[in-house]
């Protein structure tokens, strides 16, 4: 199994980074080829929205990590992205990524009905977010970034297998109880 793990928080220690190292360390456990990239540190040029990407299947600004990260979304079988919630939704880092990579992850149809281009795959996501919970369901802060990414995710071809929110992460940091979520379900994803 190929797994790429997204890592979309800023904080190189914070909860998001230790789940998904819990994960991905217990992917290698189990044999997987595991792939890392932290979105903050990956150059990528924002999108001018000229379109010309989806006729000719390529992006006309100069090469940068978006084609990079690409080919890992073709190359992987599994793909978890960690992301914090930011205003209900995902950190602009991840959503300019998005952009950059549609005419890769989702083509259109002769009358521009949307296609999927990376059927087949998996997706898990890990949401963490500082609202405490129940609240960050009930206003829709986590729920809202799983909203979105699951929206991105399925047009491309992706089955969200599962996810794991994590709300008041500020009153209650990641812990134990939570790491062990995470290695559970890597256990689930790889059988």
């Amino acid at each position: 199994m190929k797994m790429l793990f997204l890592n979309v928080s800023p904080r190189r220690d914070g909860g998001v980074a230790r789940m998904l190292e819990a994960m991905a360390d217990e992917a290698r456990a189990r044999g997987a080829e595991v792939v890392c990239e932290r979105v903050s540190s990956l150059s990528v040029r924002a999108c001018t929205g000229c379109m010309v990407c989806r006729g000719e299947g390529r992006c006309v600004l100069p090469p940068d990590d978006a084609q990079r990260v690409l080919e890992l979304l073709r190359w992987c079988d599994v793909l978890v992205v960690g992301t914090p919630c930011y205003w209900g939704n995902m950190p602009g880092t991840l959503k300019v990524l998005f952009d950059r990579m549609v005419y890769g992850m989702m083509g259109e149809g002769r009358r521009g009905m949307p296609r999927p281009l990376l059927e087949g795959r998996r997706a898990w996501l890990v949401v963490t977010c500082t609202t405490p919970w129940p609240f960050n369901v009930w206003f829709r802060q986590s729920r809202g970034t799983v909203r979105a990414l699951r929206e991105v995710l399925r047009w491309s071809g992706f089955r969200v297998a599962g996810c794991i929110e994590r709300g008041g992460t500020r009153q209650r940091p990641v812990d134990g109880r939570d790491l062990e979520r995470c290695r559970r379900a890597v256990r689930r994803l790889c059988g």
